[in-house]
């Protein structure tokens, strides 16, 4: 098993069958730069443009179209020590007679103190001279290629990952693609320093980062949505629009791995997701809202 370390001079504004940046080794770590979501590295620097520019893509030797890529993010450092967001709610989640009350949308810069572990405005209104929040780093987009010789915008999301701008892809998950190409071709970048659920200003606090992460391809286990997997629980995330439609595709997904993986058949694993299955909004911004349907591991006791 080795550990790279990888610096991009190419980023990609779509996921899909670009050349290789690297070849990494099932069990192999890479500790990978990104730019933000417009495409400023940790020096200030643009060599990527906006939306999202990915760092990679990563062929992963031995990942097959139907296997998994399970992706275990070690560390997310901040690279940077300012960030951006937008300023204003996005007019699609209020109601729109809200929506004139708004001035109009600008980028607002950021303080990110990451020894303190506080990010604050760098020029607050009066109200907020004195508030901060905490550094929570997570990925906003990241995923595989899709089938098919598709290259699809990294503003959007679908079954191979991508734009899903979910908080809790996070240090310390494993998050799990379905394989649909020779090597998978994973991407990752558009790191947040903070985010809320929904990413309701259509951002979070976009900044360049560091990322460590490592690699495993699960041989012949095919799955259909994204699934995540942390110290407490499991979840599974659909992506779409309509929002139901999205919710439909996480909790089929969840539905499937009890089934798969935990001995279940659909009425008793019915009867355990309707009393402890959670459900986050993870973004209500993009192209595709994202929904993750999550279940406590403490809610399985007793399955194997």
């Amino acid at each position: 098993m080795t550990t790279h370390r990888f610096i991009p001079t190419l980023f990609h504004n779509t996921i899909g069958s670009h050349a290789p940046v690297l070849r990494i080794a099932d069990g192999d770590t890479v500790i990978a730069e990104t730019a933000d979501a417009h495409g400023f590295d940790r020096h200030g620097a643009q060599p990527g443009t906006r939306p999202n520019p990915m760092t990679g893509p990563f062929y992963v030797e031995g990942a097959e179209p139907g296997d998994t890529l399970a992706v275990t993010i070690a560390d997310i450092r901040m690279t940077r020590a300012t960030g951006w967001t937008f300023d204003t709610l996005s007019p699609n989640v209020v109601d729109p007679g809200a929506v004139p009350r708004f001035p109009p949308r600008s980028k607002t810069g950021w303080i990110i103190d990451a020894d303190a572990g506080r990010a604050r405005l760098a020029e607050p209104p009066p109200a907020l001279k004195d508030w901060s929040v905490a550094v929570e780093p997570m990925i906003g987009c990241f995923g595989v290629a899709p089938p098919l010789g598709q290259a699809i915008s990294t503003a959007t999301s679908g079954p191979y990952g991508g734009n899903m701008d979910y908080r809790g892809f996070c240090a310390g998950v494993e998050a799990m693609f379905p394989v649909s190409v020779q090597g998978a071709l994973f991407f990752l970048g558009d790191v947040h320093a903070q985010q809320c659920d929904g990413e309701i200003v259509g951002t979070g606090i976009e900044t360049a980062a560091e990322v460590t992460f490592s690699v495993s391809v699960v041989k012949g286990h095919a799955i259909a949505w994204p699934r995540g997997r942390n110290a407490t629980e499991i979840f599974t995330i659909g992506n779409a629009r309509p929002l139901d439609q999205a919710l439909q595709h996480a909790t089929t997904e969840m539905l499937n791995w009890l089934i798969g993986d935990f001995g279940l058949d659909e009425v008793s694993a019915s009867h355990i997701m309707g009393q402890a299955v959670r459900y986050d909004i993870a973004n209500v911004f993009n192209p595709a809202y994202s929904v993750v349907c999550r279940i406590a591991l403490s809610a399985l006791t007793g399955l194997r």
